[in-house]
This record gives C-alpha cells, sequence and structure tokens, in this order.
C-alpha cells in the first residue's frame, strides 16, 4: 500500500523571530530554526519514500509556523503598529501561490500521461481543493467514506492537506491578533498577557476535542483542522513565553539535543497515522518546543551549531518545494513501476530528483516572484499576481473536467444494445450496438459504482443499535409483499443491486445492514471486536425483523488466489436464523484479483482483453459451501460465478461493460446486466 502522507509547513524567508539565546525578544533570523525546519522535512521525505509510516515531522511544521507568525504579530501589537491583515494575506499568497501552482501543473500533466483514468475525477477534485486550502477537509470526508474510490490509491496531491490547514489558520491567526489588539486598546492591558490567555484557552479547548475526535473517529480527525489548532497554539505559546524563559547554558544544550532526538525517535517509536493528533503528538510537538526554547547556545557542544550549518539551512529554504515535490513523484513512480513501495535504489532517485526540483523550484520561481516589488507596491497588484496563478491551473483543469463529462454525457446516451454486459453471455447472444459505443462505465466514473439503493432505511427499520446505521433499503414497507435482508460487507451489499431491481418489480423490500470487512459471521477468534460484536447485534437485528430471507456471502475467496474457504464461524452464524425460520441464501465470493481489473481495462482499452485471467489463477474448482448446503436445512446456496468468469477466463470486460470497479468489486453497471439470471437462480432456490 502506497505510505500514508505527512506535510511540512511551507518555508518563506528568513523572519525576524524571537531572541538567539532563551530569553530576551531581539529581532533576528533564528538559523536552529530553519535548520529544525530542514530536519523535519528530511524525515517527512525519508519515512515517506523508504518506510512507509509517518514521521510527526507534520506537527513539527505546524508548531514552527505559528512560532513564526506568532513572534511577527505579537511584535507589531507591542510597537502599537498596524497589523495590515490584508496586505500580510496578499503577500502569503503571492509567496505560496507560485511553487504550488507549478506543482499543481506538473501533476495534472503526469496524471494525463501516466496515472489510470480511473483515478482522474479523484485527482480533479484534490486539484481543486488543493489551490482552494480546503484538501484536508476533503481527505477527512474521504477517510470515514469506504466507498471513496482513493480510500485505497493514493493521489498525488494527498499531501496538500496539512497546507490546507495551514492556510486556514494563516487566515484565522492574524483575525485572533485584531480580536486581542482590539480588546487591548479597550482595556489598556498589555498584549502578550492577553494573547497568551487567548491561546492558551484555545490550546485547552482543541487538544481536548482532538483527544476526544481520534479516540471516536482518527481517521477523520488526523485531517481536521479543530484537532489540530492546539499544536498551532502551543507554538504561539512558545512564541509568547519565550522572552520569559532563562536557563543556563548547559542546560539548553541537554534541552536541544533531546528534542532533536524526541523528534527523530517519534516516527520510529509511535504508529503516528493510527495515534495522532491526539494527547501523543505532544511528543514531537514538545520536542519541536524544546529545540527553541533551547535556541542559540553558542557552544561548540549544542544541537544549534549543527542545526546552523550550511547544508541545512540551504534544505530550510528549499523544505517548502521539497514537500511540494516529493509526494507527486513518489506516487507517480509507483503508478509507472507498478508497485507498492520503492527499494533502496529508486527511492534515492525519487529523494534525489525531488531535491533536484525544489532547488530548482526555490531558485527560479519562488524567489524571484518573492523578490519581485512591482505586485508589493499596491494591494490590487499583489491580488492581481494570485488571481493569475489561481487562473493557470483552474483554466487547464476545467478544460480537461469538461472533456471528461463529455463523454461522460455520451456514455448517458447509449442504450442497452450498445452495453449488453452479462446478457452477451448467452450463447445466442448478438450484438446490435453500436460499433463506436464506448465501454460503461467510464473509468473516471467508477467511484459512483457502488450499489444502487434507494436510500437509508426509514425510521421504522432502521435498528436501534448504533452499530447497525449503515442501514440502507430499497421498496417500501408499508407495501412489500416479500422482505429480503442482506448481511455481511461489501461483497454482499454490491448485490443490493441486483436484489433492489428485483424488488421494484416484484413489490419487495430489500434492506441491506453491512460493515467493511467484516464478514457475516466470521468465528469470533478471527475478526476484531467490533465486527464480532457488529455480528452479534445484526443477528439480534435480523431475528428482531424476520424477513422472509437472508442473502449473504457464504465463502471468502483470495487473491489471485484459486483458494476458497467457508468462513469458520458461518456454520454457527447462521444456525440461530435457520432455527427461527429463516431461509439464508448463501451466495458464492467473487474471485480477487493483486491487480486493479478496472485500471487494467482502462491502460489497455484498445485490447481490454489483455486484463483476462484464467478462472482457474483465482476460482476453486467447486464452490466449498456446497457440502454445508446440502446438510443444514434452509440454507441455500447460489453460485454466480460464471457470469464473472465466463467459461476459463475472467475478463474484464464483457458485452462492452466493465464487470469490476475495482480489484474485487464488481460495478453496478455490470450487476445491473446481470439481474435476469441473478432473479431466475434467487427464487429457484427459495422455491418463490
Amino acid at each position: 500500500m502506497v505510505p500514508t502522507l505527512v506535510s511540512a509547513a511551507p518555508a518563506g524567508p528568513p523572519v525576524a523571530s524571537a531572541t538567539s539565546s532563551a530569553g530576551g525578544d531581539a529581532r533576528r533570523f533564528r538559523p536552529e530554526v530553519q535548520g529544525l525546519r530542514a530536519l523535519a522535512v528530511a524525515m517527512v521525505v525519508v519515512y515517506h519514500v523508504w518506510l512507509g509510516r509517518v514521521s510527526g515531522g507534520v506537527d513539527v511544521f505546524l508548531l514552527v509556523s505559528a512560532f513564526l507568525l506568532t513572534v511577527t504579530f505579537t511584535r507589531r501589537l507591542e510597537a502599537q503598529q498596524p497589523l495590515a491583515l490584508v496586505a500580510y494575506w496578499l503577500n502569503l499568497l503571492k509567496r505560496l501561490l507560485p511553487a504550488a501552482v507549478v506543482v499543481l501543473l506538473s501533476v495534472l500533466a503526469a496524471t494525463a500521461v501516466f496515472v489510470p483514468s480511473s483515478r482522474w475525477r479523484a485527482v480533479f477534485d484534490q486539484t481543486w481543493a488543493s489551490l482552494t486550502y480546503r484538501q484536508n477537509w476533503e481527505l477527512a470526508g474521504n477517510a470515514v467514506d469506504y466507498y471513496a474510490l482513493d480510500h485505497s490509491a493514493a493521489s498525488p496531491l494527498q499531501h496538500f492537506w496539512s497546507l490546507s490547514i495551514q492556510g486556514q489558520v494563516f487566515l484565522l491567526w492574524p483575525l485572533l491578533f485584531a480580536a486581542a489588539g482590539a480588546l487591548v486598546a479597550v482595556t489598556r492591558l498589555r498584549p502578550r498577557p492577553v494573547l497568551m490567555a487567548l491561546f492558551g484557552a484555545l490550546f485547552v479547548v482543541s487538544l481536548a476535542f482532538s483527544v476526544w475526535q481520534t479516540g471516536a473517529d482518527q481517521a477523520a480527525a488526523y485531517f481536521d483542522t479543530r484537532a489540530r489548532l492546539w499544536e498551532f497554539a502551543l507554538g504561539s505559546l512558545v512564541a509568547l513565553a519565550l522572552p520569559y524563559v532563562v536557563l543556563p547554558r548547559r542546560v539548553r544544550v541537554v534541552l536541544g539535543w533531546a528534542g532533536v532526538v524526541m523528534m527523530l525517535a517519534c516516527g520510529v517509536l509511535l504508529q503516528v497515522q493510527q495515534q495522532f493528533p491526539g494527547f501523543v503528538a505532544l511528543w514531537p510537538t514538545l520536542a519541536a518546543a524544546a529545540v527553541i526554547v533551547a535556541g542559540r547556545t553558542d557552544s561548540p557542544a549544542g544541537v544549534d551549531r549543527w542545526l546552523s550549518s550550511g547544508p541545512l539551512l540551504r534544505l530550510g529554504g528549499a523544505s517548502y518545494a521539497l514537500y511540494l515535490w516529493h509526494w507527486p513523484i513518489l506516487v507517480v513512480w509507483l503508478v509507472v513501476a507498478g508497485r507498492q513501495e520503492a527499494g533502496l535504489l529508486d527511492g534515492a532517485v525519487i529523494i534525489g530528483a525531488s531535491l533536484v526540483l525544489a532547488v530548482l523550484t526555490t531558485r527560479f520561481v519562488e524567489e524571484p516572484v518573492r523578490s519581485w516589488s512591482w505586485p508589493s507596491a499596491k494591494r490590487r497588484r499583489t491580488g492581481l499576481v494570485a488571481a493569475l496563478a489561481l487562473a493557470l491551473v483552474a483554466v487547464p483543469l476545467s478544460g480537461w473536467e469538461y472533456r471528461v463529462q463529455a463523454q461522460e454525457t455520451a456514455v448517458e446516451q447509449q442504450t442497452r444494445a450498445d452495453n449488453p454486459g452479462a446478457e452477451a453471455l448467452h450463447p445466442d447472444f448478438e450484438y446490435r450496438g453500436a460499433e463506436d459505443a464506448l465501454v460503461t462505465p467510464l473509468a473516471s466514473s467508477l467511484g459512483a459504482e457502488w450499489a444502487a439503493v434507494d436510500g437509508p432505511c426509514s425510521d421504522a427499520l432502521m435498528p436501534a443499535d448504533p452499530q447497525l446505521s449503515s442501514c440502507v433499503q430499497t421498496g417500501d414497507e408499508a407495501t412489500a409483499e416479500r422482505t429480503v435482508l442482506v448481511l455481511g460487507d461489501s461483497h454482499s451489499q454490491m448485490w443490493m443491486t441486483a436484489l433492489g431491481a428485483m424488488a421494484e418489480t416484484n413489490d419487495w423490500l430489500a434492506v441491506s445492514v453491512h460493515r467493511p470487512n467484516c464478514r457475516f459471521v466470521d468465528a469470533r477468534e478471527s475478526v476484531d471486536p467490533e465486527c464480532h460484536a457488529f455480528n452479534e447485534a445484526v443477528r439480534a437485528y435480523a431475528l428482531d425483523l424476520a424477513p422472509d430471507a437472508v442473502l449473504t456471502v457464504g465463502t471468502r475467496t483470495d487473491w489471485s488466489s484459486p483458494a476458497e474457504e467457508v468462513p469458520a464461524g458461518f456454520e454457527a452464524g447462521v444456525t440461530p436464523l435457520l432455527d427461527a425460520g429463516i431461509p439464508v441464501v448463501a451466495l458464492r465470493d467473487t474471485p480477487r484479483f493483486e491487480e486493479d481489473m478496472a485500471e487494467c481495462t482502462a491502460r489497455h482499452a484498445a485490447d481490454p482483453a489483455a486484463c483476462d485471467v484464467p478462472a482457474s489463477e483465482v476460482l476453486a474448482p467447486s464452490s466449498p459451501l456446497l457440502p454445508l448446503a446440502g446438510r443444514l436445512p434452509g440454507l441455500d446456496h447460489v453460485d454466480l460465478t460464471d457470469i464473472v468468469c465466463a467459461g476459463a477466463t475472467c475478463p474484464g470486460v464483457v458485452g462492452n461493460v466493465r464487470v469490476y470497479m475495482d480489484r474485487d468489486h464488481l460495478s453496478r453497471t455490470y450487476v445491473e446486466t446481470t439481474v435476469p439470471v441473478f432473479e431466475e437462480r434467487f427464487t429457484a432456490a427459495l422455491g418463490w
């Protein structure tokens, strides 16, 4: 799997900051902070490319960003200077956008050439999200959405999430300083204590929210701005308290090295991508704070001497561009090479290429635009430059999206004769569609190919247990003559498309309650406690609902292997239903492929047969469920593999329709074409 991402804060020009020692308020550049930024970006890149882990470097950057911003605005407040918020925001855009635009345009070009069209829609959405600094919210939604197409395939733009959070904070923090300034003007209080109270309260509230949300939904919390604000607040508190901190040089030497060691150890000792950003994220942020508090020791043994070295300062200056480049280069390389991770040699090449591009971008894009005086003369000029930078991405992106949308419209106008799907497997079938008809669904539309349902269950059908909130239905319970309940994971729910079509035709009610990656029913010892609890709850719901039949998947296939088994807990799990007189229809599982079948057919659009896989490589000779179905009254077995793997092969396209939407789920469009066969076998099994 592609490594989980993490980010760096944008690196700007040297700014005035806190003193070089632990106390005071001198106005000079702190090279050790620039070196700290270089160390953090190096951790991010190395961990991503070679270790496939998250380092905690992003948390360091969030703190450093707030630290530097707070030093600047606090000085203005204390000197009673105008905050000039609009000018600050416009100059910030002038500094950040040029490099980002270059990378975004490069990613779009690389996507068009190298990335399968099945991922284009995700890249479109994330390009807009990155351009408008809301990428973290885009990912927060997808992180909790099992059906998001990019859930298991990294986007080359995922890494913009932390830049989006920083962009939001760079908008919010100056407003907080303005509010504090207004309070100071009214009350005549000193600015620094007011700011410490403000950011202290924000730190406490945000950290408490982060701990709660990380425990409740860590995947969403990771990208949630609210769960990250405390890291910025901590950086602000460090900047505000620093003038009052006076420590002996020896203590600061030890403190500086302890902070660096803690930073380097964070990604090794902690599962950052599984535990952050709750209280565990105090580890890297406090480590960075320790380095900042240690400051300039002027000791040959101080860590600041190393952090202030030429190579680290140069790397710190290019850290923003390095962060922007390393992730898309890594992702595109993995796509081109067809690999899941980079090795030692190709990883070194990726890092080397990222460094070269970062240096070139900093030298020929960031620095010239930053030193360009014409936009700074008037606000509207700065705004014009920012608008033109945005347009450089928005115009080609809009044109590309329009072309894809035109294709999708053309597909919608095709008839069933153009895309017969499973009907083409009939011995007497004769194709009568247009010769130039497009394969449907388009690869760019695969994210919408999950099972078709009317919507969430009504209040009367919705289970009381909150574990079962995934309940969906097709049909009206008030008029339904029969009720069929679908249980299990997504391999069961994908057949709701066919069952729902039958429900509409026969005036039935189809209800589905599923949990991703939780088969009904695995043995307790083979699943996580949440899955076991879900199965216990959903079985109780089934007994209470007393449907006319239960539909589930009764076997489990393996990835690119003919190995297939009946889950160890299946018999014990369905027996209570059978004892209650509820018949159970158990489907045979569909094949699973190591390679994404949808992406394969997109790459081989001219010859989709190149993606066909011999059935013997992914299917057992016969269903292992047959013996169990033969001795358990009420358990009926339905095998539909012949409409998925026709003859000796498992094709990626049948009847001008993509069979799969990913590595193991059938596309909704293809399942729609299987309805006649599905209905015939389903009703025959139940004797309806």
